[in-house]
């Protein structure tokens, strides 16, 4: 009989430029939107630049509902002064044995998060604070937003963490289109999952 524990909670500290973003079920997205939207303005302001809070509040919906899709436990979204879109997105989930993966392994984690989209994914092993982790860097086509355009590079960096003592995986995933910011993003995750914390 397994002596490994079932999570029932993960914690995450993110920079502040890093907003999380409304996901579950009961949360108004148009109110959070709003308020969100107002509050990024002014920080962005205090720091020397006017954006546009409708765009932003656009942007904000946008990414919260992409994010709803996947149901994910947490959602972030980063928005640096000045910006009125988002320049990433990072989210968190829980993966829980079942009848078809009795056992989440890390060779499982990295054959089953990988793809070779664009050649073979990077595929490291390493430590963090909760437990080992399987590291993957990874590039994704995505469709195109519209007819007879190309479509978009998405850039992406997932842990999958098999935290001590625990039975579940946590997926740490962290992706962004936007052309020349891969190394801040890399910085960016390897700083962000060493916060990561569970409780069972």
């Amino acid at each position: 009989m397994s002596d490994l524990r079932e999570l029932r909670e993960c914690g995450i500290v993110c920079p502040t430029d890093w907003v999380e973003l409304a996901i579950e079920p009961t949360d108004d997205v148009k109110r959070w939107a709003w308020s969100t939207a107002a509050g990024l303005r002014e920080r962005s302001r205090a720091a020397g630049y006017d954006i546009d809070a409708k765009v932003l509040e656009k942007d904000l919906r946008r990414q919260a509902d992409d994010s709803r899709r996947r149901d994910p436990f947490y959602a972030f979204s980063l928005y640096p002064d000045g910006f009125d879109n988002a320049l990433a997105t990072l989210e968190i989930d829980l993966i829980h044995p079942d009848a078809a993966v009795p056992r989440i392994t890390l060779d499982w984690l990295a054959e089953t998060f990988s793809a070779h989209d664009f050649g073979p994914p990077l595929i490291t092993r390493t430590e963090i604070p909760i437990g080992p982790a399987v590291r993957i860097r990874q590039n994704f086509a995505t469709a195109a937003a519209s007819f007879g355009r190309p479509g978009v590079l998405l850039e992406t960096l997932m842990y999958g963490v098999l935290p001590t003592g625990a039975e579940s995986a946590l997926v740490f995933l962290m992706s962004w289109t936007v052309p020349g910011i891969a190394d801040e993003m890399e910085q960016a995750a390897a700083d962000i999952v060493k916060t990561l914390t569970v409780a069972f």
